[in-house]
C-alpha cells in the first residue's frame, strides 16, 4: 500500500501530528491483520525506528499487543495486533442490531425486556447506596453514570435539591423510538436515589441533555 493510500484509509479518524500516524497504524492492523514493524514501516513510507516509537507508545497505552513469531529463515520477528481496547475505536453498528431485535417483538414484550433490565441494574448498584446521605447517593449515581459514557455531572441548586445532568446517552438510537428505555432508567434513578425524581430535559425527545431534578422524599 503506498503512503498516499494509506492515508485515505485514516482520513475518517481524528488527526493529528503524531495521531494521525498511530490512528494510521491502528487502520493498517485493522484492515490488514497483524503486521511487523517492518511491514508497517513500508506502507507507511517511515522509518522502522519511527514506527517503533509509535508502537512503544501505543502497546504502552494499551492499544497494542505483540508476539514473537518464529520464521522459517533468520531471526524471530515481533508482530503487533489489536487489543480489545483499540478495536472498540472503531466504529460499531449495535445501535441497528439492537433496534432490529426490538422490532421482533411486540409492546407487552418491549416493556418487559426494559423493566428486566431496570431490575438488573438496580440488584448491581443497590449495594452501592446503602448508608449514604442523598446527596452521596446523586454523586454515586453520577459516577455510574459516567463509566457508562454518559458525561454526567450534578449540583444541588438549593438547600435539598439537586439536579443530575448528562450530556450524551449512548443507548439515545434506541431510546427516541422506545421510551420505555427512558421511562425504566427514570424509574431506576428513583429506586436507587429513594427520592422524588422528575425528567426536565431529555435527549432522546430532542433536548439537549439529559436533566433530573431530585428531591428528598422526607
Amino acid at each position: 500500500m503506498k503512503a498516499a493510500t494509506v492515508k485515505e484509509a485514516g482520513d475518517s479518524m481524528e488527526q493529528g501530528p503524531e495521531r494521525s500516524t498511530r490512528q494510521v497504524i491502528l487502520t493498517l492492523i485493522k484492515t490488514r491483520g497483524e503486521r511487523s514493524v517492518a511491514e508497517l514501516a513500508k506502507q507507511l513510507g517511515v522509518t522502522e525506528m519511527a514506527v517503533r516509537r509509535h508502537l512503544n507508545v501505543m502497546e504502552r497505552d494499551g492499544l497494542v499487543r505483540t508476539k514473537l513469531v518464529r520464521q522459517a529463515m533468520g531471526r524471530p520477528t515481533n508482530v503487533y495486533s489489536l487489543s480489545d481496547e483499540a478495536d472498540e475505536l472503531f466504529p460499531k453498528n449495535y445501535h441497528q442490531l439492537a433496534l432490529d431485535l426490538l422490532e421482533e417483538l411486540d409492546t407487552t414484550e418491549v416493556e418487559a425486556l426494559f423493566a428486566k433490565r431496570q431490575r438488573k441494574l438496580y440488584e448491581r448498584y443497590r449495594e452501592r447506596m446503602q448508608g449514604k446521605t442523598l446527596p452521596e447517593r446523586v454523586q454515586e449515581l453520577a459516577g455510574i453514570q459516567n463509566a457508562s459514557g454518559y458525561m454526567a455531572h450534578w449540583r444541588e441548586t438549593e438547600p435539598g435539591l439537586y439536579e443530575l445532568s448528562e450530556h450524551n446517552c449512548p443507548i439515545s438510537q434506541v431510546a427516541a423510538p422506545y421510551q420505555e428505555a427512558c421511562s425504566c432508567e427514570l424509574a431506576l434513578f428513583r429506586q436507587l436515589l429513594e427520592a422524588e425524581v422528575e425528567r426536565t430535559e431529555c435527549l432522546a425527545k430532542g433536548g439537549g441533555k439529559c436533566v433530573y431534578r431530585i428531591q428528598d422524599i422526607g
